[in-house]
C-alpha cells in the first residue's frame, strides 16, 4: 500500500540519505524545503514544494495541505533537523496523524521542563530558574551570584545565549528581543557532547567528545572544534551519566545530542553537569563523522523512530577516532569568497580527510546553524590527541578571504583559529 510520507527538509549537503531510509517508489515521498537546500533533494521525490523556511508553520502548512490534497493524508511527517521538530509538531497534531506532538516534545525542546525532570532524576545540574523578565534574572543573581547565563528556552545553535559577568551587564536583557527564556549559573568547566541511541532501556552505540572552545564562541568569529575522546575512566564516568540523563527524559528510542560540564571531584575524579540535551543528530560535521568513520548512519536510527519503526544501529568491534572543526567567514554573512589558502601538512596524519570550503566567487548565505559558514573539516585517526594536533593545524593554518555582499550591512569580523 502506497503511503504518503511528508519530509521537511533543510540541508543542501547530504546529511540526511533519505532515499535509504525510505523506498521512494513504494511510497508517496514529498518534500516541504527552500530554494537554499532543493537541489539536495532525491530526485525520486513524488513532489517538492519550496518555502521560505522550514521552520515557518504557516507556510509548511500551506505546502502540506496543497500535498495533502494530491496524495492524500500524510501517514507520517519527517523533519530531522532541530530547528524544524517544532514545526513538525504542530503540523502533526493539526494533521492528526501519528508521531510526536508538541506536548511530547516539550521535554527535549523547552530547556526549563527539561531541566527540571533531569535535575529530578537526581542528575546534578547547574542552579537554574525561569527568566521572564530582567526582576527575574536580578533576583536569581542575588539568591546565587554572579556571573550567569541567560539563554532562549527553545533555541539552537547557541541562538541569543548572553553571559552577565556583573550588575551593570542586566540592562542588556532589556535589548534581547522578547521570548521565553532560562537563567542558570556560570560553569567554566569543559564542555562535552555525547551523541548516539538510546534505546529505550539501555544506550546503543554512542561517542563522546571534547570541544575545542564553545558554540557561543562561534556565535563570536571564533572557529569551532570538536574531538571524540578516547580516556577509559572517563568515558565510564560519561557513560554512565549519559544512560542516566536519557533514560529520565524518554523510556522510549531516541537520537540524542547531550551537552554537559565536566570538571574535577573529589578524589580526583571526573565532575559533571548537565548543560542541555537535543532530540536529534548533532548538528555540525557529527552526521558526516559517524558515517566516515564509524560506519554508523544515527540518522537513519532518528529517521526510523519518527516513521514508527525500531531502530538498529552497528556497533564497531574497534571505534577510530573522529574530529571536526567549522571556520566562520571572516566577515558577517552574507559574504563573498574572494580566495582561501588550505594547509599543506608536511604529515599525512595532521591533514583533514574531508574539507567542505566555498569555491571563490560564491556567496556565504545568512542562514542560521553550522552547515554554511566559512568552512568545515573533518578528521580522524587513532588518538584523541593525534586528532586534536591536526584540528588545532589546520584552524591555526587555514585562511580565508571574503568581502560582504552587496546590500549586507555592518562591520566585519577578524579570522580567527582556535583560541586555547
Amino acid at each position: 500500500m502506497n503511503r504518503h510520507i511528508v519530509i521537511l527538509h533543510r540541508w543542501r549537503d547530504r546529511h540526511a540519505h533519505y532515499e535509504d531510509y525510505l523506498d521512494h517508489r513504494t511510497h508517496h515521498v514529498t518534500y516541504v524545503t527552500t530554494a537554499l537546500a532543493q537541489d539536495s533533494v532525491p530526485a525520486e521525490a513524488a513532489a517538492v514544494l519550496v518555502v521560505p523556511a522550514t521552520d515557518d508553520t504557516a507556510a509548511v502548512w500551506r505546502a502540506v495541505t496543497e500535498l495533502r490534497a494530491r496524495f492524500g493524508p500524510p501517514a507520517r511527517l519527517l523533519a530531522l533537523n532541530e530547528g524544524d521538530l517544532d514545526t513538525a509538531a504542530a503540523v502533526r497534531e493539526r494533521l492528526g496523524c501519528a508521531g510526536q506532538t508538541p506536548a511530547e516534545l516539550a521535554r527535549f525542546r523547552d530547556k526549563l521542563t527539561m531541566n527540571r525532570i533531569v535535575a529530578e532524576a537526581g542528575v546534578p545540574t547547574p542552579r537554574f530558574a525561569d527568566a521572564p523578565d530582567e526582576h527575574a534574572v536580578r533576583a536569581f543573581a542575588d539568591r546565587h551570584g554572579l556571573p550567569v547565563v541567560v539563554k532562549p528556552r527553545r533555541g539552537t545553535a547557541s541562538r541569543g545565549v548572553v553571559r552577565l559577568a556583573a550588575a551593570a551587564d542586566l540592562p542588556q536583557l532589556a535589548a534581547l528581543p522578547p521570548e521565553p527564556r532560562l537563567v542558570q549559573e556560570y560553569c567554566p568547566d569543559d564542555i562535552v557532547h555525547i551523541d548516539g541511541l538510546w534505546t529505550g532501556d539501555r544506550l546503543g552505540p554512542w561517542r563522546a567528545s571534547r570541544y575545542v572552545n564553545t558554540c557561543v564562541d562561534f556565535t563570536q568569529g571564533q572557529a569551532l572544534g570538536s574531538v571524540e575522546l578516547d580516556d577509559p575512566g572517563l568515558l565510564a564516568a560519561l557513560g554512565e551519566f549519559t544512560a542516566r540523563v536519557a533514560g529520565a527524559l524518554s523510556t522510549e528510542p531516541w537520537v540524542f545530542h547531550l551537552e554537559a560540564f565536566v570538571g574535577t571531584g573529589a578524589g580526583g575524579r571526573p565532575a559533571i553537569r548537565f548543560l542541555e540535551a537535543g532530540y536529534r543528530v548533532g548538528g555540525a560535521e557529527i552526521p558526516f563523522v559517524w558515517r566516515e568513520v564509524h560506519g554508523i548512519d544515527l540518522m537513519r536510527a532518528a529517521a526510523d523512530i519518527q516513521l514508527g519503526r525500531s531502530p538498529e544501529l552497528p556497533v564497531p568491534e574497534r571505534w577510530r577516532t573522529g574530529g571536526w572543526l567549522l571556520v566562520p567567514s571572516p566577515v558577517p554573512a552574507p559574504c563573498r569568497v574572494l580566495g582561501h589558502e588550505l594547509p599543506d601538512p608536511q604529515d599525512p596524519a595532521e591533514a583533514p580527510y574531508a574539507a567542505v570550503v566555498p569555491a571563490v566567487g560564491q556567496v556565504i548565505p545568512r542562514v542560521g546553524g553550522y552547515e554554511h559558514v566559512g568552512a568545515r573539516f573533518r578528521f580522524r585517526g587513532d588518538s584523541s590527541g593525534e586528532v586534536e594536533k591536526a584540528v588545532l593545524r589546520t584552524a591555526a593554518q587555514f585562511r580565508m578571504e571574503c568581502a560582504p555582499h552587496p546590500g549586507h550591512l555592518g562591520g566585519g569580523r577578524p579570522a580567527c583559529g582556535l583560541d586555547r
